[in-house]
């Protein structure tokens, strides 16, 4: 079920509300990440080659805080890394200063053309994954899915 739908640079992006994971729990959450479906035809070609994907984002070295996906066991997620929620099928972390800045925030995940500078598997073909993000209202805010460490 989507709830909010904007425009930013000629895309359209939209908020997803899912049902909540645990049984009695009867709110629903706002998810605070996202996916295109131009990003997700990318994801389904990398799953193709690598099998179980994940990302992560974190606020480092390399491409900063654009998204990185590897193969799901290839990177190691740290103890002070942030489950923010699962997109097309691929748990999206984030490392916990990183996620300051972006708690606030719902980020939808999309691809562009373009050569980045990280490990991440999109790049050998040309693609770089980026997050886009737009603040949530006071509303939506007190909606949001609960992050998981």
């Amino acid at each position: 079920m989507t709830k909010t739908h904007w425009d930013s640079s000629d895309k359209s992006f939209s908020i997803d509300y899912k049902e909540p994971r645990e049984r009695g729990d009867l709110r629903m959450y706002i998810e605070r990440v996202s996916v295109t479906e131009k990003a997700k035809a990318v994801i389904d070609q990398l799953r193709e080659q690598h099998g179980d994907l994940m990302f992560h984002q974190s606020g480092g070295c390399c491409d900063g805080s654009s998204p990185m996906c590897f193969a799901k066991g290839e990177f190691m997620v740290g103890s002070r890394d942030l489950c923010l929620g699962e997109i097309h099928g691929c748990a999206f972390y984030m490392a916990a200063d990183q996620f300051e800045y972006y708690k606030s925030s719902h980020i939808t995940v999309d691809v562009s053309p373009g050569r980045g500078s990280s490990f991440s598997l999109e790049i050998p073909l040309g693609l770089r994954f980026m997050a886009v993000s737009k603040l949530f209202s006071d509303d939506e805010l007190s909606q949001v899915r609960p992050v998981e460490s």
